[in-house]
C-alpha cells in the first residue's frame, strides 16, 4: 500500500509539474556546447509551442556568469521567452560560472567563437529559426556582441547591448600598469571583491589596445542595434551608448535610458527589479520586431 501511495504521490507530483512549467511559458535546459578549444556550458530558455522561434545569444559581462548579476539574465530570459516568443542561451565564458577552461583562453576573438558556437548550436534545434538569431551582451559582454556582429554579420542579424563597454581601457578596467604587468608575465591580476581573481592574459591587452570595436561595427555590419543604458551607471559612461547607436546606419538603431538605472541595472537594490524588467521589456519588443 506504501509503495501504491508513493507511486500516486510521484504521478500527481509529475502532472504539477508538467502543467506548472506549461503554465510558465517556458522551459530551461542546461547544455555544454563544442567550442574550438573548450566546451561551452550553457542554458537554453525555449517559449513553449511549436516554434519555429527567432534566438538570441546573451553574452554576460567580466567576471560574471551566464546568469549575470543579481541573476540579471536568469530573470530575463523569461521574458524574452513568455512575452516576445524569444528563445535564448546564455554561456559562460572561460574562467566564469560553469566553465573547466582557464580565463587565460578569453580574449576577443574567443569570445566571437563562443557566440558563433552558441548561436550555431540554437539554429540547429529544430524549434528555431535558423535565419532570426540575434545576440546581446552587458558591459564587457557588449563589447563581445558588436564585434560578433562586425565580423559574422550572416549569422546575427539584430544586436541589443546592456551597459556596453566598446574601449575597456578608457572605461577603467585596464590601465597602463596593466599591460605592462601582462607584457612582463603574460598576463596582469585582475582583482574583485565579489569572487577570485582572474588571471588577465596579454592576448585580451592587446586586443583591448588595438581594436577599434566601433569602427570595426560601422564598417562590417549593417543590422539594427539597440544600446540600453541606465542613467546612473558611473561603472561605463552612458555616452557610450549613443556611440554605439551613432555607428550604425540602420533606420531602427537607436538607444534606450532608463532613468536612476546604475550598471548593474539596480538588481541589487529593487525588489521588484523593475528597471532590469524595462530593459527586458525594451530588449524583446527590439528583438520581436528586427527578428522576423
Amino acid at each position: 500500500m506504501k509503495k501504491i501511495l508513493y507511486i500516486v504521490l510521484a504521478a500527481v507530483l509529475f502532472i504539477c509539474c508538467a502543467a506548472s512549467a506549461q503554465d510558465a511559458g517556458f522551459e530551461e535546459t542546461i547544455v555544454n556546447i563544442d567550442g574550438d578549444e573548450y566546451e561551452i556550458p550553457a542554458t537554453v530558455c525555449m517559449p513553449t509551442g511549436d516554434g519555429p522561434f527567432p534566438a538570441v545569444v546573451m553574452l554576460h559581462g567580466t567576471g560574471s556568469t551566464r546568469d549575470e548579476a543579481g541573476n540579471g539574465y536568469l530573470y530575463a530570459a523569461p521574458v524574452l521567452a513568455e512575452k516576445y516568443g524569444i528563445a535564448t542561451i546564455r554561456i559562460d565564458f572561460p574562467g566564469n560560472g560553469d566553465s573547466k577552461a582557464d580565463y587565460m583562453q578569453y580574449n576577443f576573438s574567443s569570445a566571437v567563437s563562443d557566440a558563433v558556437a552558441a548561436a550555431n548550436y540554437m539554429a540547429s534545434l529544430e524549434k528555431i529559426n535558423p535565419d532570426a538569431i540575434g545576440v546581446m551582451g552587458w558591459s564587457q559582454g557588449g563589447t563581445d556582441a558588436l564585434l560578433a556582429c562586425a565580423r559574422h554579420p550572416e549569422i546575427f542579424k539584430s544586436i541589443v547591448t546592456w551597459a556596453g563597454a566598446p574601449d575597456m581601457k578608457l572605461d577603467g578596467f585596464f590601465s597602463e600598469e596593466d599591460y605592462a604587468e601582462a607584457k612582463e608575465n603574460g598576463f596582469f591580476v585582475m582583482e574583485f571583491d565579489w569572487r577570485d581573481n582572474l588571471n588577465v592574459s596579454l592576448q585580451w591587452c592587446d586586443d583591448v589596445a588595438k581594436t577599434d570595436v566601433l569602427g570595426e561595427f560601422a564598417k562590417g555590419y549593417t543590422g539594427p542595434v539597440l544600446a540600453i543604458a541606465g542613467e546612473a551607471d558611473d561603472t561605463v559612461d552612458p555616452e557610450w551608448s549613443k556611440k554605439i547607436a551613432a555607428a550604425s546606419t540602420n533606420e531602427k538603431s537607436g538607444t534606450y535610458f532608463i532613468p536612476g538605472m546604475d550598471h548593474t541595472f539596480n538588481v541589487f537594490t529593487e525588489e521588484d527589479l523593475h528597471s532590469l524588467y524595462d530593459a527586458a521589456d525594451a530588449t524583446g519588443t527590439f528583438f520581436a520586431d528586427t527578428l522576423k
